[in-house]
C-alpha cells in the first residue's frame, strides 16, 4: 500500500531521485490497474503525465553474455514498449496473468507490460495452433477453452485455462516438437519470442518461473508415467487372478490393483501416450492400448505366474515371449485339423467304451479332452529341440485314452483288458488296466521318431514323479547326454494330489540339484477343480493347486482347457522355456470331470452347484468344431470323415478283442526289454554260482590307486592317516576294515565296466565317516573322487549327497535303476529307520514291481542297523517289514558281518544275471570293530556265503546252536569266549531272504538230532527276523531241532532311549543265549 502524502501538496516528478524510481514505477503500475488504489496526489501526477510518453524500466539495453555491448549494429535492442497504450486492456488482463506461476514474483510494472504486449488469438475447435517442425515464434497462455498436444497422432497432453503452450521451442530455440490443436473454442494470449527474451533478460524471476512451469509439467508427466509403469507391473503380477480360466465360467472378474483408480489414474488419460519401454518391441502407446495388450496377454484364457522369479534375465525373457504375440498364436489350418482330430479321438474313445462296456470303471477323460492335443503338441515341440526320448508319468484319469491315442497302444489290447477273459493268467499277480505302462515309437509331423515310455503307476498319486525323473536321469547318463537335452520327463498330475502330496515338493526341490537334475520336468496338471469329493477350499490353503511350485524360479501357466488354441500357446512357451533354461515348468489346465471321480460315482451328492454348470457345458470337441467351421478351416464333410475313421478303428479293435481266434496279448509282455535282454528275475535257486573273487595283486593295486592323493592335493590330516592305513592293507600288513572292503567292491566293478551311483544323505563321506568317497582339498576346497580316477578306461563312479528326503530320492534312484540293469545303483539311508519315510516307494514299487508289472530292478538299499543305545529312532532299520514283504524271491535281504561278505555281495549283485532289489542291513559299530575284518585272501579266494557256519566248534558234540544275524554275532562270540562255552556253536544267517535252506541245513548237518537251535536277536520279539523265521522253519528246524528264541520283550517301540537301560537289556540277551532256560524263550 502506498504511503499517503499531505493533501494539496503537488508532487513534482523532477524532485525524485534514482533511489525512488522502483517505488514510483510500482505505484504507477498499480494506478494503471486500479487508479483509486493510490493516493490522490499520485493520481493527479499520473493523470498529468499520462498524456506524455511515459517509460517504465531502464532506458538502456541490459548487456550480458547473450547480449554483449556493441552487438548487432550498435543500436540498443528494445522490444518492450515504454508506455502503456491501453490501460483498460491491461487492467483486464493483469488479474489472469498474476494467477499464473509463470509471473509470480514479477513487479507489477512488468506484469502490466506483459499484459500490454500480449496479442490475443482466437481459435475454433480442432483448429491447429502450430505443427511439428514450425519455428517457435512465441509462447501461448490459454484464457479459456482447452487444447491438446499431439505427437505422431498420439495425445501427449491436455491443457486448460491458465496453462502455457509452446514453451519448449522458446527455451531450446528448436522447431516445434509437437502439434497444438484446439479441443474446444479457445482464446489465448501470445507472448512473442522477442518480448519473452527481453523479459527473461530483465527479470530472473521470470526465468525461474518458466523453469518451474516446465518442471511441473515434466513432473506431472513423470508421475503419470510412474503410475502407468506400476499398472503394467500389476498386470504382470496380478493379471492371472482375473484370467478366464474356469471352463464353467466362474472365477474372479476384477482385482483392485488392476483398476485405474488404484494407481491414481482415470479414464481421462486412456488416450494419452505413455512410454511402453517395458513392453516388448514398443516405445510409445496410449494407455488404452497398453491395457488392451496386457489384458490380452495375462487375463484372457492364459494366466501366468512368473513375477516371483528373481532372475531378471528369465523374467524379461518370459515377458518378451508372451507380450510379443499377446500370449496367443495364429494356428495354421493343419494345426487346427490336428487339434480337432485329437479332440475327436479323445471324445469318441470315451463314449465308445461307455456304450460297449457299460458301467466299467475307466476314469474317463471327459471334461479334460484338451489333454490329448496338449500332449501331442508337447511331443512335436520336444522333437523340434532334438528330444528323442520322453518318459511319461500320470495317474489313472485319462490314462487309457492317452495310451490309445498318444502312446499308440492298440485299442484291441485295451478292450481285451476290459473283457478280462483270461483270468487264469493273472491269479495272484498283475495290475488293473489303468496302472499299466507302455512303450512305443511316435512319429512326428516332420517324420522324426520319438521314443515314448509310459511308466507303470500305482494308485498312490504323485509318487511316480521322482521315479520318472530317475528314469530320465538314467537314460541321459546312458546316452552321455550331459546337456540334458535328449530325454524329457513329462508328468501329468491331478490338482488335489499336486497340492496335497509331499513327494511333489521333494521332486521339485531335487530339480536343480546336480545329482538329480534332468534338465527340467514338464508338469501338466489336469485341474478338475475338485478332489475325489473335496472342494478346493478343503484341499489347499493357497489360491492355486500349483502354489508349491513357486518355490522354484519357474513360470506357472494356468490355462482354460476349453480353449485348445490357448493350450497350444501355453505348451509352446513352456517347452521353449524348458529348452532354454533347463528348468521345470508347470501347466495348470483347468477343466472338469463330467462323470465325477469315476463312472460309478455320483458327484452331485457333494458338488450340486458345480454339476449344474457341468450339465449345461458342451464338449470341447463340439465347441472347437463350431469354431473351425466358422473360420472355414474345415467343412462338415471333413469333420464327418475324421469321426468315421476314428469310430471304425475302435470297432475293428473291439471285434478282434472278442474274436477268440485272434490270440491273446499279454499286456505285461509288450516290448520293454531293450537294455534288459541279458537279465531276468527268476527264483534265486536257478541263478547258479557267481564267481566274485578278484586276484590279490589286483586288489592291492586298486587300494593304492584309491588311497593315494594326486600331486598338490592337500588331504585332511585325519584322512591322510586313514589312507596310510589302507596302503598298509594293500601290502597285507593290516587286515581290511569295512570301508576298504566296500571301496574294493566299487573299484573292481567300475574297472570291469559297471557304472556305480551312490546316493543318500551324507553318502559322500558316510554318516559314520567310513566311506570318504569325496576328498576336499584343505587349502582351496577343490574336490577329488578317487574311485572315479582309478583307470582311464573305467566306468563312471558317482556319489551324491542327497537332500533331506527319503521318498523323493529313493523313488528317483529306483527309477534310475530301471534304466541301468548293468549299473550298481545304491540308495543309502542316513539311519536305517529313516527308510520308513519312503514306505510307499518300497511297498508299491520296489517290492512288488516284478509281480505287478514284470519290471525288474537291481537297486541296492543300504540301511544302517543295530542296537547300540542310540534310542528308538537310530537302532532298527525295521528288518521285519522287509521280511514281511518278501515273497516269490522278489527281494534279497541281507545282514552281513564281514567286509569280505560285503565285497562279494555287491559284486554278486552286478555279476549275476538275476536282477532283484537288494536290502542291506549295514553296520555302524562294526565299521571299526577289531574283529569285523577280512584279509585280502578272503576277497581273492572266497565267495558270498548266505550262511556262515562255526568252524571253531565240533558240531557233532555241540550242545546248542545259536542262530543269529548281523552285529550281535560278535557279542555272542565274546560272551562264549568269556564263558568258555565252546559247546555252543554260533551260525550266522547272512542272507535272510531268499532263505538258503540248503546252506543252513549243510551248516547243521553234523548237529545231533534233538539238539536245540536258539534264535538270538537284539530286536523285540514282535520285530526283527524271529516271526519270519518261525513261519519259515516251524518249531522244529528241518523237523529235527527244537527251535526257540531269545529276544527283547515285545514292544511298541524298537529300543529304549536310555543308554544305561540298553546296556542292561543287551547283557540280559547275551546271558540268556547261554542259559539253560533263557528268558523270553518259548518251547
Amino acid at each position: 500500500m502506498s504511503q499517503p502524502t499531505p493533501k494539496g501538496v503537488e508532487i513534482d516528478i523532477t524532485d525524485l531521485s534514482a533511489a525512488n524510481l522502483a517505488f514510483v514505477e510500482a505505484l504507477y503500475s498499480q494506478w494503471l490497474v486500479e487508479p483509486t488504489s493510490v493516493d490522490t496526489n499520485w493520481q493527479a501526477l499520473f493523470e498529468k503525465e499520462a498524456g506524455e510518453a511515459t517509460q517504465l524500466g531502464p532506458s538502456f539495453t541490459p548487456r550480458s553474455l547473450f547480449n554483449p555491448a556493441g552487438g548487432g549494429d550498435g543500436a540498443p535492442r528494445r522490444v518492450l514498449p515504454t508506455t502503456i497504450s491501453d490501460p483498460e486492456l491491461v487492467a483486464k488482463r493483469v488479474p489472469l496473468l498474476r494467477e499464473l506461476v509463470l509471473f509470480h514474483d514479477l513487479p507489477q510494472a512488468a506484469i502490466a507490460l506483459v499484459a500490454e504486449v500480449c496479442s490475443e488469438v482466437v481459435m475454433q475447435a480442432n483448429e491447429t495452433l502450430f505443427r511439428t517442425g514450425d519455428l517457435g515464434d512465441g509462447l501461448y497462455i490459454i484464457i479459456n477453452g482447452s487444447m491438446r498436444v499431439e505427437r505422431g497422432g498420439r495425445v501427449i497432453a491436455s491443457l486448460g485455462r491458465g496453462e502455457v503452450v509452446g514453451e519448449l521451442a522458446i527455451m531450446d530455440q528448436l522447431p516445434r516438437s509437437a502439434d497444438a490443436i484446439a479441443d474446444t473454442s479457445c482464446s489465448l494470449l501470445k507472448l512473442a519470442s522477442g518480448v519473452l527474451d527481453e523479459l527473461l533478460d530483465r527479470h530472473g524471476a521470470l526465468a525461474r518461473n518458466l523453469f518451474r512451469v516446465v518442471t511441473k509439467r515434466l513432473r506431472k508427466t513423470n508421475a503419470r508415467q510412474e503410475r502407468v509403469d506400476h499398472l503394467i507391473r500389476a498386470y504382470r503380477v496380478r493379471g492371472h487372478t482375473i484370467a478366464e480360466l474356469d471352463p464353467l465360467g466362474r472365477g474372479r472378474k476384477t482385482h483392485p490393483e488392476l483398476e485405474l483408480s488404484f494407481h491414481g489414474l482415470s479414464e481421462d488419460v486412456l488416450d494419452l501416450p505413455f512410454s511402453s519401454r517395458t513392453l516388448h518391441d514398443a516405445k510409445v502407446m496410449t494407455l488404452r492400448r497398453i491395457i488392451q495388450r496386457l489384458h490380452n496377454t495375462y487375463c484372457q484364457h492364459i494366466g501366468v505366474q512368473f513375477m516371483h522369479i528373481d532372475d531378471l534375465h528369465v523374467q524379461r525373457w518370459l515377458q518378451a515371449r508372451m507380450e510379443d504375440n499377446e500370449n496367443r498364436q495364429q494356428l495354421s489350418r493343419d494345426a487346427q485339423i490336428r487339434i480337432l482330430t485329437r479332440l475327436i479321438e479323445a471324445e469318441l474313445f470315451e463314449t465308445f467304451i461307455h456304450k460297449k462296456f457299460l458301467g466299467a470303471k475307466r476314469f474317463s477323460l471327459e471334461g479334460g479332452e484338451s489333454l490329448l492335443p496338449l500332449l501331442d503338441m508337447a511331443i512335436e515341440e520336444a522333437s523340434k529341440y532334438g528330444i528323442d526320448h520322453i518318459c511319461i508319468g500320470m495317474a489313472h484319469r485319462g490314462r487309457l485314452n492317452v495310451l490309445a491315442n498318444i502312446m499308440g497302444k492298440n485299442p484291441e489290447q485295451i478292450f481285451e483288458e476290459f473283457e478280462d477273459a483270461h483270468a487264469s493268467e493273472y491269479i495272484g499277480r498283475g495290475d488293473v488296466k489303468y496302472h499299466l505302462g507302455f512303450n512305443s515309437i511316435y512319429q512326428t509331423s516332420t517324420g522324426e521318431d520319438v521314443h515314448l515310455s509310459m511308466s507303470f503307476n500305482p494308485s498312490h498319486l504323485e509318487f511316480v514323479t521322482p521315479v520318472v525323473q530317475g528314469r530320465v536321469r538314467g537314460k541321459q547318463d546312458r546316452l552321455g547326454d550331459v546337456e540334458r537335452g535328449r530325454v524329457l520327463p513329462l508328468v501329468v498330475h491331478g490338482d488335489s494330489a499336486f497340492a496335497g502330496q509331499g513327494v511333489v515338493q521333494e521332486a521339485l526341490n531335487m530339480s536343480q540339484l546336480p545329482g538329480y537334475a534332468v534338465g527340467g520336468t514338464v508338469h501338466v496338471i489336469i485341474n478338475n477343480q475338485v478332489g475325489f469329493t473335496t472342494p478346493p477350499e478343503s484341499y489347499r490353503s493357497g489360491p492355486y493347486a500349483t502354489d508349491i511350485a513357486k518355490m522354484l524360479e519357474i513360470p506357472i501357466f494356468h490355462v482354460n482347457g476349453e480353449h485348445p488354441d490357448a493350450v497350444a500357446q501355453a505348451i509352446e512357451v513352456a517347452m521353449e522355456f524348458r529348452e532354454r533354461f533347463k528348468r521345470d515348468v508347470v501347466i495348470d489346465m483347468y477343466c472338469f470331470r463330467r462323470h465325477g471321480h469315476n463312472e460309478g460315482d455320483e458327484p452331485r451328492f457333494t458338488q450340486p452347484l458345480m454339476y449344474r454348470w457341468v450339465d449345461q457345458q458342451p464338449t470341447v470337441r463340439a465347441s472347437y468344431t463350431r469354431n473351425v467351421l466358422e473360420l472355414g478351416a474345415v467343412t462338415n464333410a471333413e469333420v464327418k470323415k475324421l469321426e468315421d475313421a476314428c469310430y471304425q478303428r475302435l470297432e475293428e479293435g473291439l471285434s478282434r478283442a472278442r474274436d477268440a481266434s485272434s490270440g491273446y496279448t499279454n499286456p505285461l509282455a509288450l516290448d520293454h526289454r531293450g537294455n534288459w535282454d541279458n537279465y531276468h528275475g527268476s527264483y534265486e535257486r536257478f541263478a547258479g554260482f557267481v564267481d566274485t573273487a578278484v586276484a590279490k595283486e589286483e586288489l592291492s593295486s586298486l587300494i593304492r590307486a584309491f588311497s593315494t592323493p594326486p600331486d598338490g592335493f592337500t588331504l585332511n590330516s585325519k584322512l591322510r592317516r586313514l589312507m596310510k592305513q589302507r596302503l598298509e592293507m594293500a601290502e597285507g600288513s593290516r587286515v581290511l576294515d569295512w570301508g576298504t572292503g566296500e571301496a574294493l567292491a566299487f573299484a573292481t566293478l567300475v574297472q570291469q565296466g559297471y557304472p556305480i551311483r551312490v546316493s543318500g544323505q551324507d553318502s559322500a563321506r558316510g554318516t559314520f565317516s567310513h566311506r570318504h568317497a569325496v576328498w576336499h582339498d584343505q587349502k582351496d576346497g577343490s574336490l577329488y573322487v578317487p574311485l572315479d580316477r582309478i583307470d582311464a578306461n573305467q566306468a563312471r563312479f558317482q556319489v551324491w549327497d542327497s537332500p533331506l528326503s527319503e521318498n523323493g530320492v529313493l523313488g528317483f534312484d529306483y527309477g534310475y535303476s530301471l534304466e541301468w540293469p548293468d549299473a550298481l545303483t545304491i540308495w543309502e539311508a542316513q539311519f536305517g529307520d529313516f527308510a520308513n519315510g519312503a514306505q510307499v516307494i518300497i511297498d508299491q514299487f520296489i517290492s512288488s514291481c516284478e509281480d505287478k508289472w514284470e519290471r525288474l530292478s537291481g537297486l541296492v538299499m543300504m540301511l544302517p542297523h543295530g542296537f547300540e543305545g542310540q534310542g528308538p529312532e537310530h537302532s532298527s532299520a525295521r528288518l521285519e517289514r522287509f521280511l514281511t514283504l518278501a515273497a516269490e524271491d522278489n527281494l534279497q535281504v541281507c545282514n552281513l558281518t564281514t567286509p569280505a561278505q560285503l565285497f562279494h555281495c555287491l559284486r554278486k549283485q552286478m555279476l549275476s544275471k538275476v536282477r532283484k532289489p537288494l536290502i542291506l542291513m549295514t553296520p555302524k559299530s562294526l565299521l571299526r570293530h577289531p574283529k569285523a575284518v577280512s584279509s585280502l585272501q578272503d576277497l581273492s579266494e572266497g565267495h558270498f556265503q548266505p550262511v556262515i557256519g562255526d568252524p571253531l566248534v565240533d558240531m557233532s558234540t555241540c550242545k546248542r546252536v545259536l542262530l543269529c544275524t548281523g552285529k550281535i554275532y560278535y557279542e555272542l562270540l565274546q560272551a562264549r569266549q568269556e564263558k568258555d562255552a565252546m559247546d555252543h556253536a554260533i551260525v550266522r544267517l547272512e542272507q535272510l531272504y531268499p532263505m538258503c535252506e540248503d546252506a543252513l541245513e549243510q551248516a547243521l548237518s553234523d548237529l545231533p538230532e534233538g539238539s536245540e537251535v536258539r534264535w538270538v536277536q537284539e530286536e523285540p520279539v514282535n520285530m526283527g527276523a524271529w516271526v519270519f523265521l518261525r513261519f519259515r522253519l516251524g518249531w522244529r528246524v528241518f523237523g529235527k531241532y527244537p527251535f526257540r528264541f531269545v529276544t527283547r520283550p515285545e514292544s511298541a517301540s524298537p529300543a529304549t532311549g536310555s543308554k544305561a537301560s540298553h546296556i542292561i537289556e543287551q547283557k540280559q540277551i547275551i546271558a540268556a543265549a547261554f542259559e539253560e532256560l533263557p528268558i523270553h524263550c518259548k518251547n
